[in-house]
């Protein structure tokens, strides 16, 4: 059996890195080819691996650090997949705060596993309002200048740089983002995408389904001021029991309890990075995320009926305090609970900044 190829997919917190996954999973399937994903978080209890196995997909989750300081974890997950699972095609998202990826995750996974697995070329992914404040503006997109350092220097090392949610632009603004990238970050091959539409995605894939370049755009990264913009996000990882006397509406719930933490988040000056929420029950899943910016959160899947009782995960990410996040979290989910009829009871929650990288790894060649 030939090495699975492994597609290693980053970008900054809310680009849309889960979906574009599901995107790319489907599209292997459809090809008849087995397909295992891998993600990847500072703390357990993640939105995204539950919103990947309820899909019926095979997930290993890398949790307590990026996989560049959890490299072991990392290949030790690819390799279980690739024992267990025997996929053509493994898909791996890195925490959306960390860079330096190239150096640190590509390169060491060419120089060590290369019996093992075929690496892909590294795509990056950009969310378009990002790219106007940062890229396109010279801002900072609502953060810290130490923040949008790390922003940049994702799409400093990227091989494949691709402008997602491009179904929101018009043509023009697609085309005034495409120009800047290309004039900032020369190095890499761009591509418009909608991963809610499928748009690009096929010549996503042809890129993908390449060998990765021999050469590795390896940025050079100052890890203080690394450390310190990642170290200016909160973190919190929530689950929570719900149930109700009566049967009640988890879609609304998650809905509502989005909306509300926007609203509370908006007022007290934080800036959101992406908040996403899960209830899980045997009657179905309900999802929804926002990534901040103008629009309003998503419901971007629903049970469709009500249901007695089930399990809610919620992560957020913004600019700002995490014992704040917290507060804002805990009285959002009180008033979406009495909202809908039900009541709560928290069963596992971490609220932090994240800590300083060091990477097990750092090969400054392939």
């Amino acid at each position: 059996m030939n090495a699975p190829r492994l597609i290693l997919v980053g970008g900054f917190l809310g680009a849309g890195k889960t979906t574009s996954l599901l995107a790319l999973a489907k599209s292997y399937h459809e090809e008849g080819l087995r397909v295992g994903l891998i993600t990847n978080d500072q703390a357990a209890n993640l939105v995204d691996t539950g919103a990947l196995r309820v899909r019926g997909l095979r997930v290993e989750e890398v949790a307590g650090a990026c996989f560049c300081c959890k490299f072991d974890e990392l290949a030790q997950a690819a390799d279980r997949l690739r024992v267990e699972e025997k996929p053509d095609v493994l898909l791996a998202e890195p925490v959306g705060s960390c860079t330096d990826l190239m150096a640190t995750v590509v390169a060491p996974l060419k120089a060590l596993y290369s019996k093992s697995f075929r690496v892909a070329p590294y795509s990056v992914l950009i969310d378009p309002t990002r790219a106007r404040q940062i890229v396109l503006e010279k801002g900072f997109g609502g953060f810290s200048s130490k923040v949008a350092y790390i922003f940049l220097k994702q799409l400093e090392e990227a091989q494949v740089i691709c402008l997602n949610k491009v179904d929101k632009l018009a043509q023009v603004e697609t085309e005034a983002l495409l120009a800047v990238l290309a004039n900032e970050f020369p190095k890499a091959r761009l591509l418009p995408i909608s991963a809610w539409t499928g748009e690009g995605l096929a010549a996503w894939r042809g890129l993908l389904d390449q060998p990765a370049d021999a050469s590795l755009n390896i940025a050079e990264v100052d890890y203080d001021v690394y450390a310190v913009g990642e170290a200016e996000l909160g973190w919190l990882n929530l689950t929570l029991r719900a149930e109700g006397k009566q049967p009640f509406d988890a879609d609304a719930l998650v809905a509502r309890l989005l909306g509300s933490m926007k609203d509370r988040l908006e007022a007290s000056g934080a800036e959101i990075a992406h908040i996403k929420a899960l209830f899980q029950t045997d009657a179905g899943t309900s999802l929804a995320n926002h990534t901040g910016g103008p629009y309003p959160p998503r419901l971007a899947q629903r049970i469709g009926q009500p249901v007695r009782a089930g399990q809610l995960v919620l992560n957020a990410r913004v600019h700002g305090s995490p014992d704040g996040l917290r507060s804002v979290a805990v009285g959002a989910i009180q008033r979406a609970l009495t909202d809908v009829g039900a009541e709560g009871r928290i069963e596992e929650s971490a609220h932090f900044r994240p800590g300083r990288p060091t990477p097990t790894h750092r090969f400054l060649a392939s």
